[in-house]
């Protein structure tokens, strides 16, 4: 008996799929009322490196909705520690030793996946193992330009002020850290392919601070770094920025299948400036999940009918999904989605 198709994956690979598929940001976390029973006996950090508790909150969403995807749990900032970052989350991630300096960053070590993430890889098969055929996993890592905002700033912020000054009073090192950042995140992805992640997303949650020729010279270039190292693996690879409708336009050339987008432009807008070569993933604002079921149901609509009918389209958030939010509001959003979109019904 043949497997059952992943309309995931073939939808990445701007395929014609039976329906529009769909899994959201964050799926697997704080929203979820079995999530928060396990925090409650053990910190994140422990949570990100137990390999069983891992898994199981990577399946939680799946049990609960008929999702096309898995997203493993983990952080963006996992990795770092393994590079010799001196790094906690309180409950955000902090470096305890900003890096601002070449020294500092010659003295980053290179990542060994298998030494310095085991558990990760560990989450990745474990996850295979259990869940559904059908549904692909998806490995992730933070864009270079996200982790540079992290390592020079020390800490999250809503502007990371200090990290895009170090871009102008420091470009050559800037541009230092990004490819070592780069290339260690075309390490850590790749180990996480060879474990059996069906696909590999790059989130770059900051590159929309910057101005499109910083975010062409820093963001775009670690990113094209890392994923040009990745087009070996055969899985899908995707690409979010956010807070990037200005910077669309910069993306033509980026080795990615998917291009993942908020929701500051409709669909059809950006796949007008993308053109046929790469699929979209996006784009219903999270705070969308809190409308009454019909508004919803007009929203997801609404999205499902700016993608338009071409093949390549992944229906997701445009963010990650807050932790107020109602599990059952995400089991009308799936309904929805699959519902209209299998029957080609993207009235609003």
């Amino acid at each position: 008996m043949s497997e059952p198709t992943a309309v995931f994956l073939a939808a990445c690979r701007r395929q014609v799929v039976p329906y529009t598929p769909i899994w959201i940001m964050r799926q697997a976390g704080r929203y979820l009322p079995e999530y928060r029973q396990i925090r409650a006996r053990v910190s994140f950090e422990a949570l990100t490196r137990t390999p069983e508790l891992a898994a199981e909150v990577t399946l939680q969403p799946l049990r609960r909705f008929p999702l096309d995807a898995a997203i493993l749990f983990s952080d963006i900032m996992t990795p770092l520690a393994g590079m010799g970052v001196d790094l906690t989350f309180e409950p955000g991630p902090v470096i305890g030793q900003p890096i601002r300096t070449d020294a500092a960053i010659d003295a980053l070590r290179p990542l060994v996946p298998h030494r310095d993430v085991p558990f990760v890889l560990e989450t990745v098969r474990r996850v295979r193992a259990e869940a559904p055929r059908h549904v692909p996993l998806i490995g992730f890592a933070g864009g270079p330009f996200t982790l540079l905002c992290y390592l020079v700033s020390g800490r999250p912020s809503k502007e990371f002020e200090t990290a895009r000054a170090f871009l102008y009073a420091s470009p050559g090192s800037a541009e230092r850290l990004l490819d070592r950042l780069a290339d260690a995140m075309a390490a850590y992805l790749g180990a996480q392919a060879q474990a059996g992640a069906q696909a590999l997303m790059l989130f770059e949650s900051w590159g929309g601070l910057l101005a499109p020729p910083e975010f062409e010279r820093f963001a775009l270039r670690g990113a094209m770094r890392t994923l040009a190292a990745l087009r070996n693996h055969g899985v899908p690879l995707i690409y979010y920025l956010n807070q990037g409708t200005a910077l669309l336009d910069r993306l033509a050339n980026l080795p990615a299948d998917v291009i993942g987008v908020d929701w500051r432009a409709p669909l059809g807008a950006v796949r007008r400036v993308l053109g046929a070569q790469q699929a979209v993933q996006g784009n219903l604002d999270p705070a969308a999940l809190f409308a009454p079921a019909d508004e919803l149901a007009r929203q997801a609509g609404r999205v499902l009918q700016e993608a338009g009918g071409a093949p390549g389209h992944i229906f997701n958030l445009g963010h990650g999904i807050w932790p107020q939010t109602d599990p059952d509001a995400v089991a009308r959003l799936v309904d929805i989605v699959h519902e209209r979109s299998s029957r080609g019904d993207n009235r609003l």
